[in-house]
């Protein structure tokens, strides 16, 4: 009677790196890595003895050299005897501002485009189409141009609200509309719990960042509450309260007043400036890429089920808490992944911000102090590093959110 045993062990041979299915995708990922760092070994060392050929040397020093050029629209204190590092610090916070804001609206128009373009209203329907199809399939920098052309021609210049025959007024004696751009009311404090503005501002948003997390835990607590008894407790008073509350605490110590623009001269002074540049930039870039995220909305709701919708209604809900609590939340898995890809366009076609004039990043760093230091190779590096941060950042947090409300099986 013959016996079975098992295959003797069989000892590691090279052979085994390519015709064993075990190691030979491991094998050819480790050729790629060694080819991919032999190439760009090759071209930094073919670019550092270019540069030294031409008695070129990578150095950043020029970064602490006076810029010597003024930037209208920034965010921090600047003139032109600060160094060129400090005018990229301007440039840097000027493209994260145009950003974000964009992002904020982008997201809100394509939400609204997206839903209202699955109305059961003709009308509606047809003009949200309409607009994803002129504003998605026209360029972005034409909008931009064309944008702040308009916003220079139509809107009144400074000295049209001088004088008894003024042509035009401030709105509410606190805002005003000009071709050079928009002028606000600036908050200030006049007790500020800090010397610095700047830090009493952070002790602002530091409220605002722990009224978040207090709504935040509110929330989790009340979905806790109603996954173990099936009641879930009345909420609003005390979201608001964690909202409001420190709020009103730090305005009342710190004491909030306001600073209106006045005109004075050939040009309003106090205030707010938000120049015309950075309003035609936000506002092109949020109708454009908005015209996008309609399509993806649009997609994400139609994934759902109609099912899900026939039985919401079963229930009694009306058509618009359907969408908000049963449609939205299913076709936030399709929406969020593209929506991801919109914002990392918002932040790059910034850098069109150069063809009106507005200092982001690119337009300095990349712009005026490249041409004065003649350091390409540098600001160059400087600019791709800015843009992958950026880029890699956005990607994480929305990543981050993307899991949070992906559908979880029990």
């Amino acid at each position: 009677m013959s016996t079975l045993t098992d295959p003797p062990n069989e000892g590691f041979r090279l052979s085994m790196l390519i015709n064993d299915t075990r190691y030979r995708s491991l094998t050819f990922q480790v050729i790629a890595a060694i080819v991919l760092a032999l190439c760009i070994w090759y071209l930094g060392n073919n670019l550092i003895q270019n540069l030294r050929a031409a008695g070129l040397n990578i150095s950043y020093t020029f970064l602490g050299d006076p810029a010597g050029y003024d930037i209208n629209q920034r965010l921090v204190e600047y003139d032109s005897q600060s160094s060129h590092a400090k005018a990229a610090l301007v440039g840097l916070l000027n493209t994260l501002l145009v950003a974000f804001l964009a992002c904020i609206t982008a997201t809100v128009f394509g939400v609204v485009a997206g839903v209202l373009r699955l109305s059961n209203n003709w009308l509606v329907s047809k003009l949200m189409a309409v607009y994803v199809e002129i504003f998605r399939n026209i360029p972005v920098l034409i909008w931009i141009i064309i944008i702040f052309t308009i916003m220079t021609a139509v809107l009144p210049g400074p000295r049209a609200f001088r004088g008894d025959n003024a042509t035009a007024s401030m709105v509410l004696d606190a805002f005003a509309f000009t071709n050079r751009g928009i002028y606000v009311p600036m908050p200030w404090f006049e007790n500020g719990l800090f010397a610095s503005t700047a830090m009493n501002w952070l002790l602002v948003l530091g409220g605002f960042a722990g009224s978040w997390i207090a709504a935040h835990q509110i929330n989790v607590w009340a979905n806790a509450k109603q996954e173990a008894t099936g009641v879930r407790p009345k909420t609003t008073a005390m979201i608001l309260a964690a909202w409001l509350v420190p709020f009103l605490a730090l305005m009342l110590i710190m004491g909030l007043t306001w600073e209106y623009p006045e005109l004075k001269g050939f040009n309003f002074s106090g205030g707010i400036k938000v120049g015309g540049p950075l309003i035609a930039l936000w506002f092109a870039l949020s109708i454009y890429t908005g015209a996008f995220i309609a399509e993806n909305v649009r997609a994400g709701i139609q994934a759902v089920s109609k099912g899900q919708t026939e039985a919401a209604s079963a229930l009694g809900l009306r058509p618009r808490r359907v969408m908000n609590l049963v449609v939205l939340p299913q076709a936030l898995r399709v929406i969020i992944p593209p929506l991801i890809s919109n914002f990392l366009n918002i932040t790059k076609n910034s850098s069109l911000a150069i063809a009106v004039g507005y200092a982001d990043i690119t337009a300095t760093l990349g712009g005026i102090t490249l041409n004065q230091t003649g350091r390409a190779i540098e600001c160059v590096l400087l600019l791709m590093l800015f843009y992958l941060t950026a880029s890699l950042t956005i990607s994480m947090v929305m990543n981050v959110y993307n899991a949070s409300v992906k559908l979880k099986e029990r």
